[in-house]
């Protein structure tokens, strides 16, 4: 019986394996440029990090941040910074809240543009500079944003165009 129970646990949890196995390999070509890039002068700091979240589709979602990027010519490095992005979809409310993380930088020197299906974000003070769009799954109304800037984290609200609904029609059964 212990083995069907595995093979259900596996079936249950395949897509997100397969997600962690991308992130093992993603890791270990990122340490095999690190390898060739040994004995060069490399100038910091660097950050790099992912988080990993479900989206509105019930798919596991991996967003990368930081400024530097593995690459098959070795580590890629950026003077902007992308930040850590979260965006949650809140069906209930039908909103979509997009949550930037910029430590180091003022809401003065913050600037946050959106369409219908992306937020750009743009932030600098000295010599931190963060830039990334988040391209949204849900259309949202631009002009009904909400944002709040505090201790470095930018939070904003938007109202979706249409409900959040599943996709799909109820069918009556007779």
């Amino acid at each position: 019986m212990w083995w069907r129970r595995d093979k259900w646990w596996r079936r249950i949890f395949e897509d997100m394996f397969k997600e962690f196995e991308e992130i093992d390999e993603m890791f270990e070509r990122m340490m095999r440029s690190m390898e060739r890039m040994e004995g060069k002068r490399v100038e910091g700091p660097y950050f790099y990090g992912f988080s990993l979240t479900i989206g509105p589709d019930g798919k596991p979602k991996i967003r990368e941040f930081g400024n530097v990027r593995p690459s098959g010519v070795g580590v890629v490095k950026s003077e902007v910074r992308e930040p850590f992005i979260d965006v949650v979809y809140d069906k209930q409310n039908d909103q979509v809240t997009v949550i930037a993380e910029m430590p180091g930088v003022s809401k003065e020197n913050v600037k946050v543009e959106a369409t219908e299906d992306s937020v750009h974000i743009y932030g600098e003070e000295g010599d931190r500079k963060y830039e990334t769009t988040v391209n949204l799954e849900v259309p949202i109304d631009p002009d009904s944003a909400k944002a709040t800037f505090n201790n470095g984290v930018l939070q904003v609200v938007f109202k979706t165009k249409r409900p959040m609904k599943p996709k799909g029609v109820r069918i009556k059964i007779d």
